[in-house]
């Protein structure tokens, strides 16, 4: 994903069809296709603000509202227009708050480069589900189909943590350890309680059509691992809260911030100045966004795939000592869908 700002419906969805559900999900590209062709629904969707227009949130809104998942367009846009008034209600109080736990898998290779304990600050956390890279399992398949395990030391509930399966390739290193985390904290404009029934509700609402058997079961496992040992994520703008949710993490820890396909929320003023206050802070950066978000970023990281880019930015007063070469590279298969 790049901006989130949506200002010509039709393009914005065509494009969403073609490159970003197309082979993922036949629901959604059946639904977007059919809206790119459609000026009355189309219009519809303009009226909303533009941040409210992307098609992961209004699809979520519509199937929230009781939308049948069907590739039937036309029985699709019949249920839009006889339920705008609810969809609109919904679109315009949520947000595409989407927690994919499998993200960890993506951060973990960074993670594990640094030198611990660990203080976790997530821009856009959400649930803050990412925020528990420690307490999940993984299984990384590595170039030639090996494959290796990492599993937590402790687990604190009676159920199995979910595993991430993630590809490594292009010389990502394979995560040696799960991290030392001392402190989860981060800034969300309207954090979620983990624990709360609507709000799980609304993130299972979130996850694409087809996709549910494999990521509902995850998603409700990690939701129980954060409702369990809830993270310390304050409520505001990002870019206002940056320092504040830094000057939480506790002394002795390397604090660590990282975003994942969050910046396209933001303006490019406000993108901007997130990046001037961030390089400025004594911590580590992550940032995993897509190409066109960040271009000058894309120049001076350690690399970057077709579709996302990650950036690693180490502390200026403290760097990992014995941790030999940086990650050079995201590579396409060397990361989890991150809609």
């Amino acid at each position: 994903m790049d901006s989130a700002h949506v200002d010509d419906v039709p393009a914005r969805y065509s494009d969403f069809a073609e490159f970003e559900v197309r082979g993922r999900t036949p629901v959604y590209l059946s639904w977007a296709r059919g809206i790119a062709d459609d000026p009355d629904t189309s219009d519809l969707i303009a009226s909303l603000p533009r941040i409210k227009r992307q098609p992961a949130l209004f699809f979520a809104a519509a199937r929230h509202a009781g939308a049948p998942e069907t590739e039937d367009y036309p029985a699709f846009r019949d249920f839009v227009h006889e339920h705008w008034p609810g969809i609109e209600q919904i679109a315009l109080t949520h947000s595409t708050q989407t927690n994919e736990a499998k993200r960890c898998a993506v951060l973990l290779p960074f993670l594990s480069l640094l030198p611990g304990p660990l203080s976790l600050v997530e821009m856009g956390a959400s649930a803050g589900l990412c925020l528990y890279p420690d307490r999940y399992a993984y299984r990384y398949t590595l170039d030639g189909g090996v494959t290796r395990e990492l599993t937590p030391a402790i687990v604190d509930s009676p159920a199995a943590p979910p595993v991430l399966d993630c590809d490594l390739r292009d010389g990502v290193p394979l995560p040696r350890a799960l991290p030392e985390v001392v402190h989860r904290g981060g800034v969300d404009l309207s954090p979620i309680d983990p624990a709360d029934p609507d709000s799980r509700d609304w993130l299972r609402s979130l996850v694409w059509p087809g996709q549910q058997a494999e990521r509902v079961p995850r998603l409700d496992a990690a939701l129980d691992i954060a409702a369990a040992d809830p993270p310390q994520i304050i409520a505001g703008d990002l870019v206002e809260e940056l320092e504040a949710s830094v000057a939480a993490c506790p002394a002795g820890s390397t604090p660590v911030v990282f975003h994942t396909a969050v910046l396209g929320y933001l303006e490019p003023p406000a993108r901007a100045e997130f990046v001037r206050r961030v390089t400025e802070l004594d911590c580590v950066w992550i940032s995993v966004e897509g190409v066109t978000l960040l271009p000058e970023r894309r120049r001076a990281g350690p690399g970057v795939a077709p579709s996302t880019q990650g950036h690693l930015r180490r502390r200026r007063q403290r760097s990992p000592p014995g941790h030999g070469a940086r990650p050079r590279r995201l590579g396409p298969r060397a990361r989890p869908a991150l809609s």
